[in-house]
């Protein structure tokens, strides 16, 4: 039994349905049963279904090994209503499904959950303030300009290019950054974000950009305790006090021997029901219905723990503020309580894990469509949850920052020359002016020769150089600019002139000090005989 891992990407949940649909259909064992003195060709009890589809959602790598028997009963029963099986009767659609002995056969056909499709959407493009706006009622003909000069001093502090004279300037003018700009800067690079975390070329069959709210971005990320949990300022929408309350007591369900524990048996299971039946009643799950497929897409996410982990945290900021805070609440409850080994047994029969995700997974998320596996994908979902809710639930800070460094750069109303920051003052700021091929291969090849051509001139002309000095600095500039060079001294000759050698003085000869300079030579007597 094989089930391949689907990916993130657009109708993931209905490709979960058809495969599984067709893996059912193709290897369920099918044998010959006997009911009520009648033999039935190629069919299966209900039972027979369960063993065998249980042990293959819990080998998938799409729904892992937490998939229970009671889930597997659920399917099946939309397995039912759906035609997908039917009785041996021929019976379907308004039978339900039981674990037991009850016979089952597969229709002739089954057809498979048709993928929909939606009109393509038309995207409201919202036009930033551009540099090259000008302000109503002004010309560029008749702005201003100022030329700006920059001599071989400042080029020699810049450590780059001489450009010589700059062309002319103008003043670049700016509208002012709406909020209604900033909101969409937020959405747009959220999304973009969200594209590339998934690898899509496209979000539009994953969710509706209409429906996605930038103020809910925005609130998300500002609006915050210090622990990171939204802080509503519509106190309508907040848990209502006898609920928080109850989830206060579970997250800190005291010891034995704390005397507030309450007395009597069986109090953490009324206040786990009271709690339970809060969020069994809201009209519409905690990650909204028009979300349902970009968190069943980012599933396909999770053998990459730390991509799938983004991926939720940038799904999480698009919920609606009240929607968010009861998550963080619910699943920090969640944690807690299936941390906590003090914590009596909330229910007989079932772990304290399985409990909390059979139990408030269908308030997290679930679909409009009964088709879709949406008790698996929720129960798939709501684990990994709980083991990672604290990442999850915080705000995604590279994504923060680089959305405050864009509103920020598209803010500024200020652009800096090349030199402004040094002696240069300028009116205004200002940016260089589009040229022909033919003015900046002019200006390329005389433009930075010139004060290049300057500044050879001022190391020549310079007397508080010493000789050495000098000669060391013009080797480097020959090095670096040797045509500058070989036109200021086009032979070996002219580069003598400037270092025109002295005499240099005749070595005075050696002589030996004499014992008695003053006397007169003697001839000594030879010894030859």
């Amino acid at each position: 039994m094989e089930h391949r891992l689907v990916g993130p990407g657009p109708y993931r949940a209905t490709k979960l349905w058809n495969e599984t649909v067709e893996l059912f259909r193709t290897r369920m064992p099918l044998r010959r049963h006997r009911c009520r003195f009648k033999s039935y060709e190629r069919c299966f009890t209900a039972g027979e279904a369960v063993d065998w589809l249980h042990e293959l959602l819990r080998r998938s790598q799409n729904f892992g090994p937490e998939v229970t028997r009671k889930q597997t009963v659920q399917l099946l029963k939309k397995f039912l209503k759906n035609h997908v099986i039917e009785d041996i009767k021929g019976k379907w659609g308004q039978e339900d499904f039981e674990d037991n002995r009850h016979l089952y056969r597969f229709p002739p056909s089954s057809p498979l959950k048709p993928y929909p499709k939606k009109p393509p959407r038309q995207r409201d493009v919202i036009k930033f303030p551009d540099w090259s706006d000008s302000p109503p009622g002004t010309l560029q003909e008749n702005i201003p300009v100022r030329p700006v000069v920059m001599n071989s001093e400042m080029w020699f502090k810049r450590h780059s290019i001489a450009i010589g004279e700059v062309p002319a300037c103008r003043l670049v003018h700016r509208s002012q950054l709406t909020e209604a700009h900033v909101e969409e800067i937020w959405k747009s690079m959220t999304l973009s974000y969200l594209q590339k975390i998934l690898g899509l070329d496209s979000l539009e069959e994953v969710l509706d950009s209409k429906l996605i709210n930038p103020k809910f971005i925005i609130y998300n990320v500002y609006s915050v305790s210090k622990q990171g949990v939204v802080i509503l300022d519509d106190k309508s929408k907040e848990l209502p006090h006898w609920v928080l309350s109850a989830m206060k007591c579970l997250a800190n369900w005291p010891n034995c021997s704390d005397l507030k524990q309450p007395m009597y048996l069986g109090f953490e299971k009324d206040v786990f029901k009271t709690i339970a039946d809060y969020y069994s009643h809201l009209r519409e799950p905690l990650l909204t219905f028009h979300l349902f497929d970009a968190f069943v897409s980012v599933l396909g996410l999770l053998q990459k723990e730390k991509m799938a982990v983004e991926a939720f945290q940038i799904c999480c900021l698009l919920l609606p503020p009240e929607n968010r805070r009861k998550l963080q609440l619910l699943m920090r409850m969640m944690a807690r309580i299936c941390l906590n080994k003090e914590m009596p047994p909330l229910c007989d029969g079932f772990g304290t894990r399985t409990l909390m995700v059979q139990t408030f997974s269908h308030c997290i998320l679930c679909s409009k469509d009964e088709v879709d596996l949406d008790e698996l994908l929720a129960a798939r979902l709501v684990t990994f949850l709980m083991d990672n809710y604290q990442e999850i639930l915080n705000v995604p800070v590279a994504l923060q920052t680089s959305i405050e460094e864009r509103v920020a750069h598209l803010r500024r109303v200020q652009i800096k020359y090349p030199g402004a920051d040094m002696d240069i003052t300028l009116s205004a700021p200002s940016f260089c002016r589009q040229i022909s091929p033919e003015e900046f291969e002019y200006q390329r090849t005389h433009g930075s020769q010139e004060p290049l051509a300057a500044l050879l001139e001022e190391v020549i002309a310079d007397t508080k150089l010493s000789s050495k000095e000098k000669k060391k600095k013009l080797k480097q500039f020959q090095k670096s600019y040797p045509e500058v060079y070989q036109e200021r001294f086009p032979t070996p000759e002219s580069e003598a002139l400037l270092f025109s050698e002295k005499p240099k003085p005749k070595p005075q000869l050696f002589t030996w000090v004499l014992r008695n300079p003053f006397q007169p030579f003697q001839r000594t007597r030879s010894f030859r005989m």
